[in-house]
């Protein structure tokens, strides 16, 4: 992809984006009074670092896919508000795990709650989260989805237990790369469009399209990110520039870099991986050796490719103006990478 034509498709899924949000502002509104009434506790800690993490903002796109994927096959009737804010639970108390596990500092562009709270809040809470993302999804009576989303918490616990097994493996490999995102990334994105075309009334082949859909977005959206992690700013990261190479993190920029490097090279990535003290200077350095290999390219590419399928999954469907819009958001969600 040419660079004029990455700026043009970044800013007609821009426009995308907005035209999600204009499309789901109704049943988020509502999502969004069920989170806000969920994280209510008579034990005053657990609000305070549940209201902490969700008014800390987020684009909030998992339960917004959940809305979109109920609208698509336009016979929701109510579920999909509940769907829609378990998945958003269940989003948190990952976040809440995850940078416990991974020593994090920041999230969402502040403080992570662990840095205020303490590690066992913050891990506690979390699972305050997920008991209520059960909650949730038992009021609807709907075994089916609820099975989705349990099979979902299962496979991203252990997609984290087996990118912590990964840290600082210099053996890891693509393959390896695919299996930690396909748990922790792309199986809740999954489980969202899933479950909303399942609150939409869709058949068995609506329900795989979506399904479909958002493991192959789920990819695509991770792939990015972690491109995004070595060039992107830190106030649009939410985080610290950087900070997979300094949690040791096998991300797949990492990985092909390692398998091109030259000994000097390689050493420098080594020396940089897992260690809390890498600087900028390190980081550029390390971000020098991408360029000259041009892993953060065939990352991109990688993303490109998913986004595509994503697409792809969707064109047995009947033609709509949301199943456009789905595809845009798809397009999007590469175009972050430009």
């Amino acid at each position: 992809m040419t660079l004029s034509a990455a700026i043009a498709d970044e800013a007609a899924s821009a426009d995308a984006l907005e035209r999600l949000l204009e499309a789901t502002r109704p049943g988020m509104t509502r999502v969004n009074a069920m989170i806000l009434d969920r994280a209510r506790s008579h034990v005053e800690l657990v609000p305070e670092i549940a209201r902490y993490l969700i008014d800390a903002g987020g684009k909030r796109l998992r339960p917004m896919l959940t809305i979109a994927a109920s609208m698509l096959f336009g016979s929701a009737k109510g579920s999909e508000v509940n769907f829609a804010a378990a998945v958003e639970f269940l989003h948190n108390a990952t976040l809440l795990h995850d940078d416990v596990v991974d020593e994090s500092n920041m999230r969402r562009g502040r403080a992570a709650a662990r840095m205020k709270w303490g590690n066992q809040a913050s891990v506690l809470v979390g699972d305050f989260l997920l008991g209520q993302a059960f909650m949730m999804m038992v009021e609807t009576s709907h075994i089916d989805a609820l099975q989705v989303i349990s099979k979902a918490a299962t496979i991203i616990a252990e997609g984290e237990v087996f990118q912590l097994a990964k840290s600082r493996d210099l053996t890891a490999t693509a393959a390896d790369y695919d299996e930690v995102i396909g748990a922790k990334t792309a199986t809740l994105f999954e489980a969202a469009t899933e479950v909303g075309a399942m609150a939409g009334g869709a058949d068995a082949a609506g329900r795989r399209a979506l399904r479909e859909y958002g493991r192959e977005l789920g990819f695509a959206f991770q792939l990015v990110d972690d491109v995004l992690d070595y060039r992107g700013e830190a106030g649009r990261l939410g985080k610290n520039t950087g900070d997979d190479l300094r949690e040791g993190k096998m991300t797949l920029p990492v990985i092909l870099a390692l398998k091109a490097a030259s000994d000097a090279e390689r050493q420098l990535i080594v020396d940089a991986l897992g260690h809390e003290d890498a600087g900028p200077d390190k980081l550029l350095q390390v971000r020098a050796i991408f360029d000259r290999h041009d892993t953060l390219g065939q990352t991109i590419a990688r993303a490109e490719e998913h986004g595509r399928r994503a697409r792809e999954a969707l064109r047995g469907l009947p033609a709509s103006e949301m199943r456009t819009l789905l595809g845009d958001v798809a397009q999007f969600t590469v175009s972050r990478a430009y």
